[in-house]
């Protein structure tokens, strides 16, 4: 995310329930996939389970985006 996108964010979070729940999925999604690449080696289910949350990461950090872009333009 780019710093500006940052900073809306934490400006916006506080009194935005939905900015602040995908905030908090995204931290989440991070401390797992650390967690799970921190291992030498992941079993196949592992594997699959880093390819998952990756994916929800990216779709969560999409609709943080999309709504980000909506407040800075006054449509939120």
């Amino acid at each position: 995310m780019e710093k500006k996108e940052l900073e809306l964010l934490e400006k916006l979070a506080p009194t935005h329930p939905d900015l602040k729940s995908l905030w908090d999925d995204h931290i989440l999604y991070e401390k797992q996939l650390e967690k799970l690449e921190s291992k030498k080696f992941l079993t196949p289910t592992e594997e699959q389970q880093v390819r998952q949350i990756k994916k929800q990461k990216l779709d969560g950090k999409t609709r943080m985006v999309a709504l980000l872009r909506e407040y800075a333009t006054g449509e939120g």
